[in-house]
């Protein structure tokens, strides 16, 4: 028995309904491959992979796969938002006070929405999203010492 092949990155543009372009297979490449990076980030990600690329393409091909749901924007807050490549799972984030790194969290219950809103107001609620502050193992070493 085999295992199921893992689809390439243009398949799944092609699959997602997008056209298949070298930048947006970098862009979705560097997303993957980073951690939480920031629009300038990918940037430079794609530039090494591809040359030349705008901030203004950055943008609107992150909205492309956004929306897609290849990719996944938070916003912490008083930060640039961020992507990352870990969709459809539903986690959550912890993020740093001081140097602003982030971190997965998987969800406390382990399916969607995870959390049970106190009042729904009449929606279909299908997702939750959280992101716990704190500081880092590394901030909180220099912050005691």
């Amino acid at each position: 028995m085999t295992s199921p092949r893992t689809p390439t990155v243009a398949e799944e543009l092609r699959g997602a309904g997008l056209r298949v372009t070298a930048a947006r297979a970098a862009l979705l490449e560097t997303v993957r491959d980073g951690d939480h990076l920031d629009v300038e980030a990918i940037a430079s990600g794609v530039r090494e992979r591809v040359g030349h690329i705008s901030v203004q393409a950055v943008y609107e091909a992150l909205n492309a796969l956004t929306a897609a749901g290849l990719v996944r924007r938070i916003e912490p807050a008083g930060s640039p938002a961020r992507f990352e490549g870990r969709v459809g799972d539903n986690h959550h984030h912890v993020v740093c006070r001081s140097c602003g790194v982030v971190a997965d969290v998987d969800c406390a219950v382990g399916e969607a929405p995870c959390l049970t809103a106190a009042q729904s107001h009449g929606f279909s609620i299908d997702e939750a999203e959280v992101i716990y502050w704190g500081l880092c193992p590394d901030c909180s070493t220099a912050r005691s010492s």
